[in-house]
């Protein structure tokens, strides 16, 4: 059971019978991880397809140098011209691809199991109250449009100390041709009920231009 279907020379009936192990577990394995990852359904279709992809692929270099390099630089260009996806995203691909070599070197048995386990362990980590920590979960991002001719070194920090328990400034730029600033904070508020309140106080500083508090990740503190 938990030997090499594979032959020295592979079958069609060997290769047939991979395909339908790594394309059934993959549809199962997408099917269990859209508990844990909200993400469009194409995803979902190439997360459930890559398993054999990864197989065909393994099973096709055999050993070939030459085409284990080539298929490396071809994967390499599709690295490139694709965008980068969330933490939950890109661990769903890499457990997909390690069991695609499991199926691509014919275990199907140990293909099924990684694909499974790590897809269970992961919906069980997620829902567990485990690694959640309060503090980073306050964490916003506050972006702050003000004046040119407005001195911003200073101005807020009345307003920070009342509102705000933690406040880091993570950049600024020019915006509108050059006539505005925008800043950014990484903060924490004292109190989430209070946050028009806030934002009113920033307004009467800033000159009623734009204000935007958002979630803080890294993605989004692209200034």
């Amino acid at each position: 059971m938990f030997d090499s279907v594979y032959s020295a020379t592979v079958t069609p009936a060997q290769f047939f019978l991979m395909a339908g192990a790594s394309l059934l577990t993959g549809v199962v394995y997408a099917w269990l991880m859209s508990f844990c990852i909200r993400s469009s359904k194409r995803f979902f279709l190439v997360t459930s397809m890559l398993p054999f992809i990864v197989a065909a692929v393994i099973t096709f270099v055999n050993g070939n140098i030459g085409a284990g390099v080539a298929v490396g630089g071809a994967f390499g260009l599709i690295r490139f011209r694709s965008a980068p996806g969330s933490a939950d995203e890109i661990a769903a691909i890499l457990f997909a691809m390690g069991a695609g070599i499991a199926f691509g070197m014919g275990y199907l048995a140990y293909g099924v199991i990684i694909l499974l386990f790590l897809a269970v362990v992961y919906l069980l980590l997620g829902k567990a109250p485990i690694f959640e920590h309060s503090s980073a979960a306050a964490d916003q991002l506050l972006r702050i449009t003000i004046p040119e001719s407005l001195e911003y070194n200073g101005c807020f920090d009345e307003i920070f100390d009342h509102y705000l328990s933690r406040v880091e400034k993570t950049g600024a730029k020019t915006t509108g041709m050059g006539s505005m600033f925008r800043l950014s904070y990484k903060i924490q508020m004292k109190d989430p009920a209070e946050e028009k309140e806030f934002i009113d106080e920033l307004r009467t500083k800033n000159g009623n231009l734009e204000i935007a508090i958002l979630p803080f990740t890294e993605q989004v503190n692209q200034l």
